[in-house]
């Protein structure tokens, strides 16, 4: 591969290296991806972006090999500068022949079912796992029969102070699901976000044990009451790991 085909990679772990120093992160757990096959990840979305997610995936990058491939929001393909670094990163918008491809490999996808709902909340909302009814996580992991791995973090909300609750904010506006997450207010060190740097809180993230979707039976991903119980089962797994994520960062500073 040519330098410059390299150059989005090069540019996603130096940028995330320099961030694990600045949050002086952590994590534990990483020994359940060793799965010699492809998971998928699911993750809590903090504020105002995946700055934990985003991190694991160079963590992963160094123990596996490969960077693993995120589920982004499809707004990045309308911005020409994400479209480019997403593209080059191999990540994707949805269940498509590259993400097939991933899964064959043996690759781990990434996704933060939350999205905008989650990440653009207020304060009020901080560490309060929200994913509605967005089911199609546990579709494509039945789909593709893989294992899901969840992932929460301490300090994921601590990077800006949510001023807004932008998700309900933009559809009372009939603004588009992908860019409800526009009227998001929040403050950093210096000002207002995105003018402001993030808060260098510390963050600790915990990769929980792999759950397998099809250890209760079959599930016809038709079944929405199925699906909903399944769903239930791993947003209160991701909301135990959030609980003691902030629990093992609070004894660590006493």
């Amino acid at each position: 591969m040519s330098a410059a085909s390299n150059l989005p990679l090069k540019l996603w772990l130096a940028f995330w290296r320099a961030g694990q120093r600045y949050h002086r992160y952590t994590v534990v757990g990483l020994e359940h991806l060793n799965l010699g096959r492809s998971a998928l990840i699911v993750g809590y979305h903090g504020r105002p972006f995946a700055f934990d997610m985003c991190m694991l995936t160079v963590a992963i990058h160094d123990r596996l090999g490969y960077l693993p491939h995120g589920i982004v929001n499809r707004s990045v393909r309308h911005i020409p500068p994400l479209r480019w670094l997403t593209d080059g990163l191999a990540f994707v918008t949805g269940d498509d022949q590259s993400l097939g491809a991933a899964v064959r490999r043996g690759e781990h996808i990434v996704v933060t079912p939350g999205g905008p709902r989650e990440a653009a909340r207020s304060f009020r909302s901080n560490y309060r796992v929200d994913w509605g009814d967005h089911l199609g996580y546990l579709r494509l992991a039945l789909k593709h029969k893989l294992p899901i791995v969840p992932v929460a973090a301490a300090g994921a909300d601590g990077t800006y102070i949510g001023l807004t609750d932008a998700y309900a904010l933009g559809e009372r506006l009939g603004l588009p699901h992908d860019w409800a997450w526009l009227p998001w207010i929040g403050l950093g060190p210096l000002g207002i976000f995105p003018f402001s740097p993030p808060f260098p809180v510390r963050m600790h993230q915990i990769v929980g044990e792999p759950i397998d979707p099809l250890a209760r039976g079959a599930i016809d991903p038709g079944n929405h009451a199925a699906l909903r119980r399944l769903h239930e089962r791993v947003t209160q797994r991701v909301q135990t790991l959030l609980d003691q994520a902030l629990a093992e960062r609070r004894g660590d500073a006493s």
